[in-house]
């Protein structure tokens, strides 16, 4: 990244002032990038528990699947999936409030007694499921936050700051060197003065 400046006082001080505000604001923007760097790890180690808990309870009922040919499914359907927010360290994260379900009529006397078992089971593997499908979706916001998070750490550091303490660098060279001539040709003229009113 090229800094743009002029040579004199007025674009050393926005220089400055800009440098100021980068110096500022990193160590903000570091603390944000540890935090979701934390978030990101606890919503993957989340995911993670609830994806071996949903194997789990497949595993455990894999042992009845001949049963599972006689379920009628189409009597839960999920009606709606509530989902409200939260913030983690200035990302909006989904958060499953409740899935509610609606249950066709059937005959509990017509059908077999462990029916009712299965609707329940079916409820609480797509609870699980659903579950997990929004800590992978928070572990993925987390995650291009973090990244753009450290990308901004990383042009802070490496380019802009770097970049604005040379560009200063050579203001302050330029204004030096020029008030350097300035005083060494303002010693000529006097000399020249000096040396006129001798001879005169």
């Amino acid at each position: 990244m090229t800094i743009k400046f002029q040579y004199n006082k007025i674009s050393l001080q926005q220089l400055e002032k800009q440098l100021n505000i980068r110096l500022r604001a990193l160590p903000t923007i570091k603390n944000k990038e540890s935090a979701l760097r934390v978030e990101v790890r606890k919503a993957k180690d989340e995911y993670l528990r609830i994806d071996d808990l949903l194997r789990q309870k497949l595993a455990a009922y894999e042992k009845v699947v001949s049963l599972w040919g006689e379920f009628d499914f189409s009597l839960v359907v999920v009606r709606n999936v509530e989902l409200g927010s939260r913030k983690i360290a200035g990302v909006k994260i989904p958060v499953l409030n409740n899935v509610l379900f609606e249950l066709k009529s059937f005959s509990v006397f017509n059908n077999p007694k462990w029916y009712l078992d299965g609707i329940a089971l079916i409820k609480e593997l797509i609870t699980i499921a659903i579950e997990k499908e929004v800590f992978d979706r928070t572990t993925r916001l987390l995650e291009q936050a973090r990244k753009k998070t450290t990308q901004k750490v990383n042009l802070f550091e490496k380019i802009q700051i770097p970049g604005y303490n040379n560009a200063i660098r050579k203001v302050k060279r330029f204004m030096e060197d020029e008030d350097n001539l300035s005083k060494s040709a303002q010693k000529i003229v006097k000399n020249r003065q000096l040396k006129m009113e001798e001879t005169v």
